[in-house]
């Protein structure tokens, strides 16, 4: 088998659900530290933290995916990588980095397209698991990106 052939993901949890970001997405995992508020921010942007000698906007991936969001100690700060600028992710838990051959990654079905679909770019089954895969560029509309740039400097 070719590396090629091979994916990474950097699991998570938010709620009960397993979510999954492409490794290359994901530059650092950092322990929960509560974020500088910003003024009339949408709810889901948190605030902004300091990191790599400027400041990443914050935002709580369970208030934008509509859990319960309590802090807890597993609670982690996610730092992403997306059109050339960061944004962290509030996120309940980090599980592991998995390697998964690319052909088992499944679509979408079709009753989940539309508006989840534009987030989600595929399923990882595994034997008593469902991970859902995320693409962390479609977590956000084009005018949403525009105020995390901004939020963040």
């Amino acid at each position: 088998m070719s590396t090629g052939d091979e994916l990474q993901f950097v699991v998570f949890r938010v709620g009960p659900q397993e979510f999954a970001l492409d490794i290359f997405q994901v530059e650092r995992i950092l322990r929960y530290e509560k974020p500088a508020t910003l003024p009339k921010a949408p709810e889901y942007l948190e605030g902004v933290v300091q990191y790599a000698g400027g400041v990443v906007p914050v935002i709580d991936l369970r208030k934008r995916l509509a859990v319960p969001a309590t802090l807890k100690e597993e609670t982690r700060v996610m730092v992403l990588e997306m059109d050339a600028h960061r944004v962290a992710i509030v996120v309940d838990q980090v599980l592991e980095v998995l390697r998964v051959e690319a052909p088992t990654i499944t679509p979408p079905p079709p009753m989940v397209q539309g508006l989840a679909a534009a987030y989600i770019s595929g399923i990882i089954s595994r034997p008593s698991r469902t991970i859902v895969v995320l693409n962390a560029a479609r977590l956000f509309t084009s005018k949403e990106k525009l105020a995390l740039v901004a939020a963040g400097g």
